[in-house]
């Protein structure tokens, strides 16, 4: 089969082509043909030995990178009960670990996945997979927002920021986003109701009582987020770096839960995203398509750290 190899970390051009042998599958596996696959700025951090997990993967040979898959099941292990040949399924499978997903076919515990709704294509299922469960674990696994609260999403037109909006959303909380002005028409639309441009405008200068803050920016952004909690609000922030000075003064005001969160594969929750697909409460928005043979393209599109939504690979 068709795979992309790792060669070694650091740039794009280490991202070779090659066949190699199709995966065999454990007994609570299943084998997935892969019809899409997002790619995730952990996709580049590794690939460029900027994240702890490269020193994990390094010890592979082939390395293969990706977690985020869309694709037809084509064979099951013997103690899989909930999945047969046919079906379609997503998830985000083997994170933190050894993905595999850059591959023609893809094998991954059965635990990992959920049955893609037939209302979204394969694009917009692999697109909503590791941002749309971070936004979800955010909010149901790591920190709990209630629908009374006011609740601040930076980046809020990124990855994890558009379903985190739609998320919070539907859970009935006042949402405040802040991105460049160039999407604020995006982030509204995605249900917002309030927008705040971060270049403009000093966010900590107009805002207060916030109950929970989802923070992605990590720095000096982390600190300024703290100052405009509640005291014994929420802060849950993705991997970004933090300092135990940041924590001491997170303490200081008494804020109710500081975590410093790695999204992890999980299909009761891959379940929940499906659900919410399926109904339509969340949409995903897939800003770039590459094909299989463009993959360097998009590592690079992420590369920017400007990308509107998601980035995809069609098979």
């Amino acid at each position: 089969m068709k795979a992309i190899v790792l060669e070694k970390f650091g740039e794009v051009k280490h991202l070779v082509y090659k066949d190699i042998k199709k995966p065999k599958i454990k007994t609570d596996e299943v084998l997935i043909k892969v019809k899409a696959i997002s790619i995730n700025p952990v996709d580049v951090k590794v690939r460029s030995r900027q994240a702890p997990l490269a020193e994990e993967l390094a010890q592979y040979n082939p390395l293969i990178l990706g977690w985020d898959i869309s694709g037809e099941v084509v064979e099951t292990g013997n103690r899989v009960t909930g999945f047969q040949i046919g079906d379609e399924v997503f998830g985000m499978i083997n994170f933190v670990g050894h993905g595999q997903g850059y591959a023609e076919y893809a094998a991954a515990p059965a635990a990992h996945l959920a049955l893609k709704p037939g209302n979204i294509s394969h694009v917009e299922a692999a697109a909503s997979t590791l941002a749309a469960l971070t936004a979800w674990q955010a909010f149901d696994r790591y920190g709990k927002l209630r629908p009374t609260d006011k609740i601040l999403i930076h980046s809020a037109s990124g990855g994890v920021g558009h379903f985190a909006v739609q998320i919070a959303k539907h859970i009935g909380a006042y949402v405040i986003g802040t991105s460049s002005s160039a999407n604020r028409d995006f982030v509204l639309q995605l249900g917002a109701d309030e927008h705040i441009d971060y270049r403009t405008t000093s966010f900590e200068d107009v805002l207060s009582d916030i109950d929970f803050v989802l923070e992605s920016v990590g720095g000096e952004n982390f600190q300024k987020s703290i100052q405009v909690l509640k005291p014994f609000g929420t802060i849950v922030t993705l991997p970004s770096g933090h300092t135990e000075e940041d924590e001491l003064k997170a303490r200081k005001k008494q804020i109710h839960a500081c975590y410093f969160m790695a999204v992890y594969s999980n299909g009761e929750d891959m379940k929940h995203i499906a659900s919410l697909l399926k109904s339509g409460i969340l949409k995903p928005y897939v800003s770039h398509v590459f094909e299989f043979e463009e993959m360097h393209q998009a590592h690079l599109q992420v590369e920017t750290g400007r990308t509107v939504g998601k980035v995809v690979i069609r098979m």
